[in-house]
C-alpha cells in the first residue's frame, strides 16, 4: 500500500528538506515510518556544520547547543517553588533528591540524544512509526497535559517574577510572557545557533544570580554535604515525599525527551556507523556539561532556601513572592531579593521558549501535520497560557507557588510514558543498529524507570491513605 503523505500545510520561513533527501541521510532498517514525512525540525534539520576532521575543540563547540537547550527545562520556575519550599522546610535533607534527579536526567538524555542520532526520527516520531494509531494518540495527549503543566510553571513563574520587579498584575504579566513566541520567531528565522546563544546567555544570567545570592548567605556546606547522602525519611513523611516527587518531576522533564531527540538532528555529521558514534559522544558530552550547570542551579535554591530561611527559623516559606520579600532583609544585602527576581525572570523566558519548541515538535511527530510557523506558535501559546490566566483567575494570586508545585507532581506521573517507549526504542538493535543500547545501560534504564515508578506509586499510596 502506498504510503499516504504529510498534511503540508506550509513549509515554513525556509525550505525544509523533502521527504526523499530525509531519507537518503539515514541508512534504511531503522524506523520504517508509515507516511512519507520531513525530518524533525525540518528548517533546522541539519543547518549547523560538524567536521569529522576538525579539532577536538571545534567538535565541541560544534555541538554545544543543544543540551544547554535541555538544561533549560531543569532549571524553571517548576524548580524554585519546589527546591524553596524544600530547602526552608527540611534543610538540606532534600539535596540528596535533587542530586539523584539530576544524574537520572544525564542518562535518559543521553539516551535521547542516541535514539535521534541513530534513526534519524525525534521520539514523537519514533512513537507514531512503532506503536498503533490509537496508542500513538494516548501518547500525544499525554504529552501534552506534561507540556501544560510544564508551560503552567513557566508562565505564572515569569509572571510573578514581572509582578515582584515592576508591580504589574499577574494577568498582565501572562500576557507579556507571551511574547516568547515572536522572539523564538525572530531568531529562529535568523539561524538555530542564535536561539542556542540566546539560551546559554540567560543560563549563565541565572548562575551568576545565585552565585552572588550564596556569597551572602553563607551556607552551612558540612550539612550541605551530608545532605546529598539519600535518607530513608524522605520515603515515611508524606510532605516531604510530596515535594521530593516534585522536585523529580520538575527535575527529570518528559517534554525534554522529545526535544533533545529532535535538536541534536540539527547538526550535519557523518550518516556512517562511526560518524554517528561520534556524533553521540559529543552530543552526550554536551548534555552532560549543560544538565552540570542544572543541577548547580537547582542545588543553589535549595541550598539558598535551607540557609537563607530554615537556618533562621522560617521554615515555613512556601510562596517565591515570600522568598523575596524575606531575602534582603535575611541576608542583610539590599540588592539580593531584586537579583533574586531577575533570576526567576530569566528563568520564565528560557524555559517559555523552549517549551514552545518542544510542542511544535510533539504536534508534528505525533500527528504529522506541518503548519505556518506562526500558526504552530499560536497553538502551543494557547494550550499554555489559557491555564495560567484560568488558574489566576479562579484560584488567586496567591496560590500560585502551590499551583507550580502540583504542576510539578503532574509532570512526574506522566515520566513513565516518555522514558518506556525512550528505552524500549533504544534497546531495539533492529531500530538503532550498533548503537543499541549494551545490557548493562538498558538493564540501568530500567533500573531508573522503576525507580521513578515506585517514587510516584508511594506519593500516590500516601494521598490515597489522606
Amino acid at each position: 500500500m502506498t504510503p499516504s503523505a504529510p498534511t503540508e500545510i506550509e513549509n515554513g520561513a525556509s525550505t525544509p528538506p523533502s521527504a526523499a533527501q530525509a531519507g537518503a541521510s539515514y541508512p534504511a532498517g531503522t524506523f520504517q515510518p508509515r507516511v512519507d514525512t520531513l525530518p524533525s525540525l525540518p528548517e533546522a534539520h541539519r543547518t549547523v556544520p560538524f567536521s569529522s576532521g576538525a579539532s577536538w575543540l571545534r567538535k565541541v563547540l560544534a555541538f554545544a547547543g543543544p543540551g544547554y537547550l535541555v538544561a533549560v527545562g531543569y532549571m524553571d520556575p517548576g524548580n524554585w517553588a519546589t527546591d524553596i519550599q524544600g530547602g526552608s522546610k527540611f534543610g538540606y535533607t532534600l539535596l540528596s533528591v535533587i542530586v539523584m534527579s539530576s544524574l537520572m536526567a544525564m542518562f535518559l538524555q543521553a539516551l535521547s540524544a542516541k535514539l535521534g542520532i541513530a534513526t534519524g526520527r525525534d521520539l514523537a516520531q519514533a512513537c507514531r512509526d512503532h506503536y498503533s494509531r490509537r496508542t500513538s494518540m494516548v501518547l500525544w495527549v499525554l504529552c501534552e497535559i506534561a507540556i501544560a503543566a510544564c508551560d503552567l510553571a513557566e508562565v505564572l513563574g515569569s509572571a510573578v517574577a514581572l509582578k515582584l520587579l515592576f508591580g504589574l498584575p499577574l494577568l498582565a504579566g501572562v500576557l507579556i510572557t507571551a511574547l516568547d513566541v515572536l522572539i523564538v520567531l525572530a531568531l529562529q528565522g535568523r539561524g538555530f545557533r542564535l536561539i542556542e546563544a540566546f539560551v546559554v546567555t540567560l543560563i549563565a544570567t541565572i548562575a551568576a544570580c545565585f552565585a552572588y545570592e550564596l556569597f551572602f548567605a553563607q551556607p552551612l556546606w558540612h550539612e550541605a554535604a551530608q545532605g546529598i547522602i539519600p535518607r530513608a525519611e524522605i520515603l515515611r513523611n508524606r510532605e516531604m515525599l510530596y515535594i521530593a516527587i516534585g522536585i523529580l518531576g520538575a527535575t527529570v522533564m518528559p517534554h525534554n525527551l522529545y526535544l533533545h531527540s529532535s535538536i541534536v538532528q540539527t547538526r550535519a555529521f557523518g550518516v556512517s556507523a562511526g560518524d554517528r558514534r561520534e556524533a553521540l559522544h559529543y552530543a552526550v558530552f554536551d548534555s552532560t556539561l549543560a544538565l552540570g550547570f542544572a543541577l548547580f542551579v537547582n542545588a543553589a535554591i535549595l541550598i539558598l532556601g535551607a540557609a537563607a530561611f530554615h537556618t533562621h527559623g522560617l521554615h515555613n516559606v512556601a510562596e517565591i513572592a515570600d522568598a523575596y520579600k524575606l531575602l534582603s532583609p535575611v541576608l542583610g544585602v539590599s540588592l539580593a531579593s531584586t537579583v533574586f527576581a531577575c533570576a526567576l525572570l530569566a528563568s520564565g523566558q528560557n524555559s517559555t521558549l523552549t517549551g514552545t519548541l518542544a510542542g511544535q515538535i510533539v504536534m508534528e511527530g505525533f500527528l504529522n501535520i506541518r503548519l505556518k510557523p506562526w500558526l504552530r506558535r499560536l497553538i502551543n501559546s494557547t494550550l499554555a497560557f489559557t491555564p495560567a490566566a484560568l488558574v489566576i483567575g479562579f484560584a488567586g494570586e496567591g496560590k500560585v507557588t502551590s499551583l507550580i508545585i502540583l504542576s510539578q507532581v503532574i509532570l512526574s506521573f506522566q515520566l513513565p510514558f516518555a522514558i518506556i517507549p525512550l528505552i524500549q526504542f533504544t534497546g531495539d538493535r533492529a531500530k538503532m543498529g550498533t548503537l543499541a543500547n549494551s545490557k548493562l545501560t538498558q538493564g540501568i534504564a530500567w533500573l531508573v524507570a522503576a525507580l521513578i515508578l515506585f517514587f510516584n506509586g508511594e506519593l500516590l499510596w500516601f494521598i490515597l491513605r489522606g
